[in-house]
């Protein structure tokens, strides 16, 4: 037996090929790819961003005077910055909390209620309305209203003994329907000059932006980005779906709810700022998901904002500088990302 055992041949266990772990990026060259994406989409927003501030100003680089316009364009970029930071990372965390890589935070009727606000402010005060409404209180009482709105839906959808994140999604749907149809009534009854102050503001335009409205805004975006950054590893847990993520312990129902309520946040900050962006959190989504290729959060934030930021500021650039129709910007981003949307759903045949 002995002989045997001393004549029987050896196999060896093949070692472990180096460089590879567990991980979001398990392989070095995932590592080095991802690092690439992301130096790439840092030097196109450094570039963006230098030449929203720079390109075409008339002042010696350096002068007081080139820095007092640079100053003043600095409003136009740091909002560039505040709009991709809420609506890429809203966008993603709302798709892992619902487990659906279609539908957007623009479906829970945000949008809707920023233009039954700005067209009930025309209809009831006239076109002098729309500037009685403006300033830091009106900015203050949109996002209040609708991060109250969500609040109430979340808290009524799903803490009850029926709770169906379908049925909130179906529910944000019609009141969004609701306050829609509202809106274009009222505005049928509108003079043609109201109606004209009333659709500049309800086209998406980083000209909406106030500076007075950022020491709340930005506050309100690092506060829940933050918290959403912080919850990355839950994200994780909760993108696997209800069953798999109750199985390993976390609260599904309690971290849903956390998970709405900080992307309701962000995305009245952005509505609230610049008005409605439809499908522009959709389209930097659906691209961070390809840049990243990770199911971690931690990696897929950065991509998303970084991508939101130079879709936006290289848009702005171009059209403005190249083809001097900066009012067209969110028309084409909004064509682009509902092209892209339509794609999507015939490819995968289902919502």
């Amino acid at each position: 037996m002995a002989r045997a055992l001393a004549a029987a041949p050896t196999r060896r266990v093949a070692a472990p090929v180096s460089g590879r772990h567990a991980g979001s990026l398990p392989t070095p060259r995932a590592r080095r790819r991802y690092a690439i994406v992301l130096s790439i989409l840092i030097v196109l927003a450094v570039a963006f961003a230098f030449g929203l501030l720079a390109w075409d100003n008339p002042m010696p680089v350096g002068s007081d005077g080139f820095w007092r316009i640079a100053q003043l364009r600095a409003t136009a970029v740091t909002t560039i910055a505040i709009v991709a930071f809420c609506q890429a990372i809203a966008t993603v965390s709302f798709q892992t909390a619902t487990n659906n890589r279609i539908i957007t935070p623009s479906i829970m009727g945000f949008e809707s209620l920023y233009v039954a606000v700005q067209t009930s402010a025309v209809y009831f005060l006239g076109a002098a309305g729309i500037v009685a409404v403006q300033g830091f209180g009106q900015f203050a009482l949109q996002v209040a209203i609708m991060v109250g709105l969500a609040l109430a839906l979340y808290g009524w959808l799903l803490s009850g003994r029926y709770a169906n994140l379908q049925i909130m999604l179906l529910i944000g749907i019609v009141i969004g329907g609701g306050l829609g149809a509202v809106s274009t009534f009222m505005q049928r009854l509108l003079t043609p000059s109201e109606f004209d102050v009333l659709t500049a503001r309800l086209f998406g335009s980083v000209a909406n932006a106030d500076p007075d409205y950022f020491p709340l805004a930005i506050p309100l975006c690092v506060a829940a980005g933050g918290l959403l950054w912080l919850r990355a590893h839950r994200l994780n847990v909760l993108a696997l779906g209800r069953d798999a993520a109750m199985g390993v312990g976390l609260n599904h129902r309690r971290e849903t709810m956390t998970v709405l309520f900080l992307v309701s946040i962000l995305m009245a900050v952005s509505t609230a700022l610049v008005g409605p962006l439809t499908f522009f959190g959709f389209l930097v989504a659906t691209l961070a998901y390809q840049f990243a290729d990770t199911f971690d959060h931690r990696h897929i934030f950065p991509i998303a904002v970084l991508t939101g930021f130079v879709v936006l500021a290289g848009a702005y650039f171009v059209m403005r500088n190249v083809f001097y129709a900066q009012g067209v910007v969110s028309i084409i981003i909004e064509l682009v990302g509902g092209t892209l949307f339509l794609i999507v759903i015939l490819r995968k045949g289902r919502l």
